[in-house]
């Protein structure tokens, strides 16, 4: 099959082998594990076990909050024994909510199952299977899997792209599971398919260097339209809009999605996670991970449960901490360091590297910039990273903006190349955060803004309608006022002894009582001020949209979308309650 080649990509030594020599093995269980509350872009789980209490492997102990959001799971049985703030896989070694299990050493399973007679089953049933089952996407940034195959009847999908490339170096977790699981992953595949209405075209896409997993997978596509595309190796083909345009030739526009040109991209982990959920009734507490590197007598990948600490990993992987240069999490590339080896394992970790420090040696200092364009050749994504080096230095977030900032995928080729030793990545990401952060306040201004402006408006309008109220009083008092002059003789005559007949003064009240009630135009007024603050949300969440468009991840602007759908569904229920009045109204008129 035809495949296009991308631009710019390095070749970094690929360092496979090591992890290969060795099937996927099982750790011994760990005596706890920790399992963050956010292990996947959009809203952290919450909490709903309380400490103490007593948990069966694959049991809820968080739900999903929102939309764009995962449950987390029990990975073994055992007691609930912290729900508290601990460090987590990031390179700064930030703090953040975890639940904390002691196992009892059982591993006993809560009672599950799957969906028996699931080639029949709708696609809405087979996405709040997934959803239920945690699946966030386990070979990029984590973005709920149920979100990314529900694209909407509005983008139908007619490519389905399976993501077997793993181009990262030194990491096989992929490799090895089609190796020894293609016959789960096909039966994954078909379970995706179902999903997405059955796309007409469905491809694995993987790269050459990998002919085991290629000779797994062929014989089990036979006669099932799945076509295997593989094509050669280069760093960073397994990004999503790379691997696209590798099988298609087609390039996805700035800010767009893969569906809005009809197209889904899934890692294999993913895939398979989903197979067992579906299937097996299992939700994502596990995942292989690649443990490597010359710091390590024992190179191979592992079946790791959610929550395992890397510290876990390493003691029974023969660690040399002498021999260490640094802890990586991810591939050399793309990884970052770890600040402690008792961080736990997430859904997204893929691999743990103890290099030594002839593979990784510490980072030299970074010299000035020689302007020798390597860079710019190396970009996958045709930047120019030298400009945007200078702008982010400069902290002009104008410019980096104008020169697509939010394009760069991090791949980190850029920095492998430079002569000059420049962090490059770093930079980018650096200036991205403050970008994203600069954005932020100024949509919370924004938003205190209107809210004040709405303040001032009700304000204004409640001084009006109590003024409005204050004159019909006083019109009916003089009224009341004017007929009890008209007759003057009425006490005498055996009326009212306060002056006026019964009937002047009861009109009177009910005048007074009028007055204080709601008119139909003030209603109506009510209503169309309503209308006009839920107009406004829905112009203040697009513009919010058109201002992310260049800047968000593809994930986060699913976010945005649904924001949008919600202020729609308000300002709707608004006019209908305007219309239901006029009608109301018209309908006394006629009477």
């Amino acid at each position: 099959m035809k495949t296009w080649v991308t631009p710019g990509g390095v070749h970094p030594p690929e360092n496979k082998h090591q992890s290969l020599t060795l099937p996927i093995g099982t750790l011994p269980l760990p005596e706890k594990l920790l399992i963050p509350l956010s292990q996947h872009i959009g809203a952290a789980a919450t909490p709903c076990i309380e400490v103490g209490k007593k948990v069966l492997k694959g049991q809820v102990i968080a739900h999903a909050t929102g939309p764009v959001s995962v449950p987390m799971h029990a990975p073994t049985s055992g007691t609930i024994t912290a729900i508290e703030h601990r460090p987590i896989a990031h390179s700064s070694g930030m703090l953040a909510p975890c639940i904390e299990i002691t196992s009892d050493g059982r591993d006993k399973w809560k009672k599950h199952e799957g969906i028996a007679d699931y080639e029949h089953a709708s696609p809405s049933t087979l996405l709040k299977a997934v959803a239920d089952a945690g699946i966030a996407g386990m070979g990029g940034a984590g973005f709920p899997s149920a979100v990314k195959l529900n694209p909407g009847r509005q983008r139908p999908i007619h490519t389905l792209i399976v993501n077997a490339t793993e181009c990262e170096p030194y990491i096989t977790a992929d490799d090895s599971a089609i190796r020894e699981r293609a016959a789960e992953i096909i039966e994954g595949i078909g379970i995706l398919s179902q999903i997405l209405g059955n796309p007409s075209n469905i491809l694995i896409g993987i790269e050459d260097n990998k002919p085991e997993a290629i000779a797994a997978l062929e014989p089990l596509v036979l006669d099932t339209g799945i076509r295997v595309a593989s094509f050669p190796t280069k760093y960073p083909s397994g990004g999503e809009k790379q691997l696209i345009y590798i099988l298609t030739g087609k390039e996805i526009p700035s800010g767009d999605l893969p569906a809005d040109i009809g197209m889904v991209c899934v890692n294999i982990g993913t895939t398979y996670a989903i197979k067992r959920a579906i299937v097996n009734g299992e939700p994502l507490i596990s995942r292989v991970t690649t443990m490597t590197g010359d710091a390590c007598g024992i190179n191979r990948n592992y079946d790791t449960l959610i929550g395992t600490p890397v510290s876990h990993m390493l003691a029974h992987s023969e660690f040399n901490e002498q021999a260490c240069s640094r802890l990586v999490m991810g591939g050399p590339m793309m990884g970052f360091s770890l600040t402690s080896s008792d961080v736990p394992i997430v859904k997204t970790t893929n691999c743990i590297l103890a290099p030594s420090y002839d593979e990784i040696p510490d980072d030299e200092p970074a010299q000035a910039c020689i302007r020798c364009g390597m860079c710019a050749e190396a970009c996958p994504v045709s930047l120019l990273p030298q400009q945007l080096f200078w702008y982010s230095q400069a902290d002009d977030q104008e410019r980096l903006e104008a020169h697509n900032l939010f394009d760069c995928i991090e791949c980190g080729a850029c920095s492998y190349v430079c002569p000059s030793n420049i962090p490059l990545v770093q930079h980018y990401r650096h200036s991205k955060g403050e970008i994203q952060k600069a954005r932020a306040e100024k949509i919370r201004s924004d938003h205190a803004r209107e809210r004040f402006e709405f303040h001032q408006q009700r304000i204004e309008q409640a001084d009006k309608d109590k003024e409005a109220k204050r004159a019909a009083r006083r019109e009916a008092a003089e009224q009341a006022k004017a007929k009890a002059k008209a007759a003057p003789d009425s006490a005498a005559a055996g009326g009212n002894p306060m002056g006026g007949s019964a009937a002047d003064i009861i009109a009177a009240a009910q005048a007074r009582a009028a007055a204080k009630q709601v008119s139909p135009e003030q209603q109506q007024a009510k209503f169309e001020r309503s209308i006009a603050g839920a107009e406004m949300r829905v112009q203040m969440a697009e513009e919010k949209l058109a201002t992310a468009s260049d800047s968000s991840t593809d994930e986060q602007k699913n976010i945005l979308n649904a924001a949008i759908e919600g202020a729609k569904q308000k300002l709707e229920q608004a006019k209908a309650r305007l219309a239901e009045h006029v009608e109301q109204q018209n309908g006394e008129q006629v009477d």
